[in-house]
């Protein structure tokens, strides 16, 4: 695995979810945010509205993305995927699948970090038994995050409930991504292995993933300030 300073600032720790429907309504957002954040996730379904245009977009405005789309197909194919983002500017990219898959995607990578999901955050215990899997998912992940870092990925997308235990038993090396993170309260939505963003911090996180806490705030500059203020609480802890 390569590892990377990780002096990350402030405007970066929040990754906000581009979850829309349309590039003008993205690009609404980041206009929106600017000045606040400099990282964005652009998901499968803004992909299919947008493409690259809207990605090189993003990134000619000087911020970062993350390219969420989830790899999962035979490890030959998914190495051509990953190689068509080589020198596009892209943070970061997501790969689903099992040994042989991520293998393939961290050996066709060059400047993009690629980050291993690990179990999605809309799944619980029983979600986890409907697939086949007898194990807690605390289990299922720390073990899917040691064998990523064992193939070469960068880092995991993980809860912010099993993050503590990959940081403890991997260290400090791998990046920790946390989606599925909530203000304060747990609002009633698909995700239900959530954390707050202090928790997700002191856990051992170096991103959070955040979209919909966001855009339904009634102010999110004043939302995004609080929440950076946690980040930056909860560090400081971390660093005591």
């Amino acid at each position: 695995m390569t590892t990377f300073h990780k002096n990350i600032p402030l405007d970066k720790r929040i990754i906000f979810a581009l979850d829309v429907e349309t590039d003008d309504e993205a690009k609404k957002w980041v206009e929106d945010l600017d000045g606040q954040i400099k990282f964005y996730k652009v998901g499968l379904q803004l992909f299919l509205a947008g493409g690259f245009p809207m990605v090189e977009w993003i990134l000619n405005r000087n911020l970062e993305v993350m390219l969420d789309l989830k790899f999962f197909d035979v490890p030959q194919t998914v190495a051509s995927a990953v190689k068509q983002l080589n020198g596009r500017g892209i943070t970061y990219t997501t790969v689903h699948g099992n040994d042989a898959i991520l293998e393939a995607a961290s050996q066709a990578k060059k400047d993009v970090r690629i980050l291993a999901v690990t179990v999605l955050t809309s799944l619980d215990q029983s979600d986890l038994k409907q697939l086949g899997f007898q194990c807690s998912p605390e289990k299922l992940v720390l073990s899917r995050a040691r064998r990523a870092l064992e193939l070469g990925c960068d880092g995991v997308v993980s809860s912010g409930l099993e993050a503590p235990k990959i940081r403890h038993e991997l260290g400090q090396g791998l990046f920790i991504v946390v989606p599925g993170v909530r203000p304060v309260e747990n609002r009633p939505d698909d995700q239900k292995r959530i954390v707050d963003v202090k928790s997700a911090f002191l856990g051992g996180a170096d991103h959070i993933v955040v979209g919909r806490p966001i855009k339904q705030a009634k102010d999110p500059a004043i939302l995004i300030q609080t929440m950076q203020g946690h980040i930056n609480e909860a560090l400081r802890l971390r660093s005591a």
